[in-house]
């Protein structure tokens, strides 16, 4: 029997995960992993930290250099998330994240496998993300017809700017460019920051008008693309394609 005064490690454990959350949503992401990973040692079974860990690990890889980020480890945000699974059973969120990094990873079939459950089970309230994933699995995949309708089915949650994003892509490879064009539009037409800031929408509206014969529009959204970042990936293709 631990004493009164005895340390707890489950609630040291919540304690760090608590700053950790502090200080990632003060931009400070390596300090958050950092006191993630003290959480973690100090009870192995807190799933929400094991899943923050992962999700912070997620981060690092959306900066300016993406996948080529040094901070960005696949493997790591993986290997937390299967762990936050297995502790917690039925943690959907989890499940959608890890369908996430399969696709990063380029591992489809298996991301097509964690998702579709996801998407039929009535208790993720956020599904929409689900088909999301889904749908971009597929059509990474080569499945483009399938990826259409789950991506459509993403969108019926009509400020999810990413999923509009990738039906439009969907489309593009299809061959539809103005249900593709209408696709992207909405995607940057939603009234938030980051969809107005969705670069890889800019710059796909680009190549989509560019083929519809559409100059000046797309170099406007090339113009577009450039402004909000010329050192991301999408803001140097952007920058050249300009040239």
């Amino acid at each position: 029997m631990r004493s009164a005064n005895a340390p707890n490690p489950e609630r040291q454990s919540e304690a760090e995960y608590d700053v950790a959350r502090d200080y990632f949503y003060k931009a400070q992401p390596r300090l958050a992993l950092e006191h993630c990973r003290r959480a973690v040692e100090l009870d192995s079974e807190n799933a929400k930290a094991l899943y923050f860990a992962s999700v912070i690990h997620l981060f690092f890889c959306s900066g300016k250099l993406e996948l080529l980020d040094p901070d960005c480890r696949l493997s790591d945000a993986e290997s937390y998330v299967r762990r936050a699974m297995k502790v917690q059973d039925n943690f959907r969120e989890a499940k959608n994240t890890l369908g996430q990094i399969l696709i990063l990873e380029k591992r489809y079939p298996e991301a097509i496998a964690d998702l579709e459950p996801l998407t039929r089970d009535p208790s993720f309230e956020s599904s929409y993300l689900a088909w999301g994933n889904l749908g971009w699995a597929e059509v990474q995949a080569g499945q483009v017809d399938r990826g259409i309708e789950s991506l459509r089915n993403a969108v019926t949650e009509p400020r999810f700017c990413v999923g509009h994003f990738r039906l439009g892509v969907a489309y593009e490879m299809k061959g539809d460019l103005a249900a593709a064009e209408q696709s992207l539009s909405n995607a940057v037409g939603v009234d938030a920051p980051e969809c107005r800031t969705l670069q890889d929408a800019w710059q796909a509206r680009a190549r989509v008008r560019a083929r519809l014969g559409k100059a000046a529009d797309a170099r406007a959204d090339l113009e577009k693309c450039r402004d909000i970042s010329a050192e991301t990936l999408a803001g140097k293709a952007c920058v050249e394609a300009l040239k």
